[in-house]
């Protein structure tokens, strides 16, 4: 076992070395996640086109209602939950049922017909801050078409209803509090997935593979010896730009360290594990590159990072679910924003560790079976 340990550990010091030694490959590791966070935590934008939303109507008047088929009539807001207590709200927001809770007081009716102001106050899911905040500007176009409608009816000289609007978990709804914490499970698994897959492909080019072959190494100890270098490389990554995130843009970090890198370990499992399946199928680092961005778009795009998962087709969504960034960046957010435990984050953490298994145990078996 001692001696297993070993030759893993000699492998991962050469592997290491071989990506560190170039001073142009350490700046190509270490620069880009740097640029890439500061331009997207400046350029990056969202749309909106569905809107889950829960109600909490304590007065369940006819203007309630009213106002209420407005919203659903909208083509934009889907109700998914009509609360009966103001203790569920967090409940619907935490477990990402709703984006936006609406609570309508119990004496709304009233104040209308005396001609008062009355306060529908709006509850968003701030994590995601640029469709929470799209979604609180579809919900004040709809109150301003109904304060309208009802001026125009009652011939009041003010508008009757006004919103009373609150974010949780980013209170300023800031899109840099979205999209920066995003990207240190997306540019991680870029240079991860990358460095992986070209690991074996870089031995085949420079003909050390044979060599390495027929070393004592056996079958799992050369890939333990592939997979944690990169590993290594992806967490020292995840730190650059979470410091960047909490030094340079001063996003508060809420939750525990500890629990966003035992989360980002697994995550990194299931990359590595796809890069090992890759860099065992490929001849050389062309290949590797090829497949490793063919991998990379199609998880970029499907993991909620730019556009909202919701808003996608339903087949879509369901393709989703074997996205281990899908997961890390929800993960990622819900520890970094919200202070989200372990326990909290089990419905995210089961599949990225049943990915890794699975991603894992194939390449392995594709290892033993090219090597044998």
């Amino acid at each position: 076992m001692l001696d297993s340990v070993l030759r893993i550990l000699a492998l991962i010091r050469k592997e290491l070395l071989a990506v560190l030694k170039d001073p142009r490959t350490r700046i190509t590791l270490f620069l880009p996640p740097i640029v890439q966070c500061l331009l997207f935590g400046y350029a990056a934008t969202y749309d909106l086109n569905h809107v889950p939303y829960a109600v909490l109507d304590q007065d369940r008047s006819a203007a309630s209602h009213e106002l209420l088929a407005r919203l659903d009539g909208s083509g934009v807001f889907d109700r998914v939950a009509d609360l009966t207590r103001a203790a569920d709200v967090k409940d619907v927001i935490d477990r990402q049922r709703a984006l936006l809770v609406v609570q309508i007081d119990q004496n709304f009716a009233r104040r209308l017909a005396a001609g008062e102001s009355a306060a529908v106050q709006a509850i968003a899911d701030g994590r995601n801050s640029n469709t929470a905040n799209v979604a609180l500007a579809y919900l004040s176009a709809v109150v301003d078409a109904f304060n309208a409608d009802w001026i125009a009816a009652h011939g009041q000289s003010r508008p009757p209803l006004r919103v009373s609007l609150r974010a949780w978990y980013n209170p300023n709804l800031e899109t840099r509090w979205n999209m920066v914490p995003a990207l240190i499970g997306t540019l991680t698994m870029l240079q991860t997935l990358l460095l992986t897959a070209m690991s074996v492909a870089r031995e085949r080019e420079d003909g050390t593979f044979d060599q390495l072959l027929v070393t004592p190494f056996r079958p799992v100890e050369i890939m333990a010896g592939k997979a944690v270098p990169p590993m290594l490389v992806g967490l020292t990554q995840s730190t650059l730009i979470l410091l960047v995130a909490q030094l340079w843009f001063r996003i508060p970090f809420v939750g525990s360290f500890v629990t966003l890198y035992a989360a980002l370990g697994l995550f990194l499992l299931a990359s590595v594990g796809i890069g090992l399946l890759v860099s065992s199928v490929v001849r050389n680092m062309q290949q590797a590159m090829l497949f490793s961005f063919v991998l990379l778009m199609p998880f970029t795009l499907l993991s909620g990072l730019a556009t909202p998962i919701g808003n996608m087709p339903q087949v879509l969504q369901y393709v989703t679910l074997v996205n281990p960034l899908r997961y890390a960046i929800e993960i990622i957010h819900r520890v970094y924003l919200e202070g989200a435990t372990l326990a909290q984050l089990f419905p995210e953490l089961w599949p990225l560790a049943l990915g890794g298994a699975l991603t894992l145990s194939a390449a392995a078996w594709m290892f033993r079976h090219k090597v044998t």
